[in-house]
């Protein structure tokens, strides 16, 4: 842009050329402006032909100048009349541009404020990555349970906990405070300290793990929150799976405390180990993380898919009400798995998969007897040798809590809903094979049935070799394995938005 301090010159001798040249009309027009604050305007915009070619001003033959007066004088000798129409418009088409231009911007800022179409990929990405990590805690927690490792720390300190024992002064320090508790003085006594070092790193290797998942959701949260890259569903699911991974880490020490409470030495027959109803709720709280990571991940995808137009052909399938049916019984499956997995941290919590080793009967029987069943002495609240709850002693009394206390029903119960959902997924199956349907959602009802077939084997040779750790591990992964194919199901059956 040039500098003003050269118009008055140069305004001095255009108005004497246009009293020379312009008629009267054309001068009445042009002298109703003052030149100085004519030129003025005339640098606050590009005129429009100074950008385009020369076929404006008749005797052009190059590109004008842009930006100042040159651009409005260069060809002034072939039609002055056009001239003046021609600023005066200009002056009214640089408003309308500004307008526009001013329009879309407050249209841009509008719609960022409202927030993006789409998550970015990076988010699902990132999911995904934090649902594999729990997959291997979870796991990684179901093998320290079955090496008895759950209760060898017998502090909670979140920061200082994070260092183990280095020398083997502290090494013994740690082994005369698991002395003081109830594990090893029933069960534990003949424990080396090498044989201690090895329950201890299992239970430290679980905390540092939770801790990890917990650092690396909520600091990439709180980073995708600041830059915007997240629709506000996936935001607010997002903070509420971080509220569970926080929940999940107090949940755990609150299990872990349940089992290292004196009143366990009061009672001879008592066995030290973490109340199930706790047990349960730490499982079912990890379930429902994994489960809120995974599919949330699963619909950062999608979205990008339908913004990019990529699932025509997917969606001509999928929205057809011929499918409504199969996609409301994924909904169901998808529950029925969920708590057949529930029940099974209540046989665990138990131990009731140790008493009968036997498949598909109990005992000789179908049905195990009613009197082992419903048995009187789980209906006292009190904590006994056999049923060593960990609930309030004023609770009330009631049969019924031989559904989540008393071994034989719990077994039961677990086989039950095992065989029930291993039906409800065959019968799906089934179903599904009259239906069109797209090949990736094909390929899932495949793997979903094959997972079901190799759970239950999984849980029927668990039961056979008397709850061996290697075989209980791979059936306890087993259990999330499946509820991740009938996520995944779940997710492609979704209805597509038009």
């Amino acid at each position: 842009m040039l500098g003003h301090t050269w118009i008055q010159p140069c305004a001095r001798p255009l108005r004497s050329w246009a009293l020379a040249r312009a008629p009267s009309r054309a001068y009445s027009r042009w002298s109703s402006y003052n030149a100085r604050s004519q030129a003025l305007r005339l640098t606050s915009f590009q005129h429009p032909w100074s950008r385009s070619e020369p076929r404006v001003l008749g005797a052009m033959t190059s590109p004008a100048p842009s930006g100042t007066l040159l651009s409005a004088t260069h060809g002034l000798r072939a039609q002055p009349f056009c001239l003046v129409r021609r600023l005066l418009q200009s002056q009214t088409t640089g408003a309308a541009v500004d307008q526009v231009s001013t329009g879309g911007e407050s249209s841009s800022n509008s719609q960022s404020a409202a927030g993006p179409q789409a998550s970015r990929k990076v988010v699902g990405y990132w999911l995904m990555a934090s649902a594999v990590s729990v997959f291997g805690i979870v796991v990684w927690g179901g093998v320290t349970r079955l090496t008895e490792s759950g209760l060898s720390i017998v502090e909670w300190n979140l920061i200082r906990g994070m260092k183990p024992p280095r020398s083997e002064e502290d090494w013994e320090a740690e082994f005369t405070k698991y002395k003081q508790f109830p594990e090893y003085q029933k069960i534990h006594r003949d424990m080396t300290l090498e044989q201690f070092k090895f329950i201890y790193f299992m239970e430290w290797g679980h905390r540092m793990w939770g801790r990890m998942i917990g650092l690396t959701f909520i600091l990439p949260a709180a980073y995708f929150t600041y830059k915007g890259w997240m629709t506000k569903a996936v935001k607010s699911r997002v903070w509420i799976i971080a509220g569970l991974v926080c929940f999940q880490g107090a949940l755990g020490w609150y299990m872990v405390k349940s089992g290292l409470d004196h009143t366990l030495m009061d009672d001879p027959g008592a066995v030290p180990r973490v109340s199930q109803y706790r047990l349960a709720a730490h499982l079912g709280t990890a379930f429902l993380a994994y489960t809120g990571m995974y599919f949330t991940g699963l619909s950062v995808f999608r979205e990008n898919n339908v913004a990019r137009n990529r699932l025509s052909s997917f969606t001509s399938l999928v929205n057809r009400s011929a499918v409504n049916p199969l996609r409301h019984s994924v909904h169901g499956l998808t529950m029925l798995i969920f708590f057949t997995a529930l029940s099974g941290a209540f046989v665990a919590g138990l131990d009731a998969g140790m008493l009968y080793d036997t498949f598909p009967l109990m005992g000789g029987r179908w049905v195990p007897p009613s009197e082992d069943l419903w048995s009187p002495a789980f209906a006292d609240p009190h904590p006994t040798a056999s049923t060593n709850t960990a609930l309030p002693a004023d609770m009330p009394t009631g049969m019924w809590r031989n559904l989540l206390e008393n071994p034989t029903t719990v077994q039961f119960n677990h086989r039950v809903l095992a065989m029930t959902t291993f039906t409800a997924i065959s019968i799906v199956y089934l179903y599904s094979r009259r239906l069109p349907l797209p090949r990736s959602t094909r390929n899932t009802l495949h793997a979903l049935m094959a997972l079901a077939t190799a759970q239950v084997t999984l849980g029927i040779l668990t039961l056979l070799n008397s709850v061996p750790t290697d075989l209980a591990a791979v059936h306890q992964a087993g259990s999330i394995s499946l509820l991740t194919a009938s996520l995944t199901l779940m997710h492609l059956l979704k209805k597509v938005p038009k």
